[in-house]
């Protein structure tokens, strides 16, 4: 027979660490809970203020400024289809729900990136770190979330940046670290301060690994939607949970397909800011070749 080990109450010492923290730092959460719900609610305000045709071509202009009019062209479709379906609403919180938090992620990230890229013993310290983030189930984070924020847009916010910021600490410390010694040696000889290193030569060439941490933050951050809906996040989410919940397949579908359509937008833009060369016709390509020629 087996000896029994002695349970390890691992949890309840969590939980009362967690409790210890919102009753000692309630001052901090609520600042917190007030900056995410009005910044997400104010974009929402802010993008449902301008009609969806105008809004729809500056989304279709920002598509053909970066890569080409065929993108273009498919997110005028796209959002077209959104609006059809009656979800144009709901996809601007979605929408809003994500920028805020992948603008929230990249200003963390990109500053632990470059910090664990400068210094192996921080690099070693936040890996496990990430790591943990990354790979505990998405549905954990929504119980410190709720326990901290209640309900709404709040608690869906700080469970997607707990998700999806890894992604764009691991690629910034990447981009910086696979920049060429050579090149950095060749700034240091002429001169150039770590800071002016940094600025001048590792950040604009490590640029399009950074844009890679950003694009798979902002898929993270969409991956995450439908979890936020179960917290009280209006949105594509709440939608997708409404027709999980009544059995309505018709709004699921409708829900998906919205969701996608502003995944692949986003997707195809923030890859195009990140390797502009690979996409000549695009607006701003051909205007740097107009200067360049003059």
């Amino acid at each position: 027979m087996n000896p029994e080990l002695p349970r390890i109450p691992l949890g309840d010492w969590v939980k009362v660490a967690l409790d210890w923290f919102r009753v000692t730092f309630e001052w901090l959460l609520d600042f917190f809970s007030m900056i995410f719900k009005g910044s997400v609610e104010g974009l929402v305000d802010l993008l449902m203020a301008v009609p969806y045709p105008a809004l729809i071509l500056v989304f279709a202009f920002i598509g053909w400024l970066v890569r080409s009019w065929k993108l273009a062209i498919g997110t005028v479709l796209g959002f077209l289809l959104i609006v059809s379906m009656g979800l144009w609403h709901h996809a601007m919180q979605t929408l809003s729900l994500v920028l805020i938090a992948t603008f929230v992620s990249v200003v963390i990230a990109v500053p632990l990136g470059i910090l664990a890229a400068r210094n192996d013993r921080f690099s070693a310290f936040i890996k496990p770190v990430l790591d943990f983030m990354q790979t505990m189930p998405a549905f954990v984070w929504l119980v410190p979330a709720v326990l901290f924020f209640s309900i709404g847009f709040a608690p869906g916010v700080f469970a997607t940046i707990i998700f999806a910021m890894p992604p764009g600490v691991r690629f910034t410390e990447l981009g910086i670290r696979g920049v060429d010694s050579e090149t950095v040696e060749a700034g240091y000889a002429f001169g150039a301060t770590p800071g002016q290193i940094l600025r001048g030569i590792q950040l604009p060439l490590a640029m399009p690994t950074i844009m890679a941490g950003i694009n798979q933050v902002i898929m993270l951050s969409l991956s995450m939607v439908v979890l936020a809906g179960i917290v009280g996040a209006n949105g594509l989410g709440k939608d997708v949970v409404t027709a999980v919940s009544t059995a309505k397949v018709g709004l699921g579908v409708e829900a998906g397909l919205a969701i996608v359509v502003i995944a692949i937008f986003l997707d195809r833009v923030t890859a195009a800011l990140g390797n502009p060369n690979e996409h000549p016709n695009s607006l701003l390509a051909k205007r740097r070749k107009q200067i360049k020629a003059k």
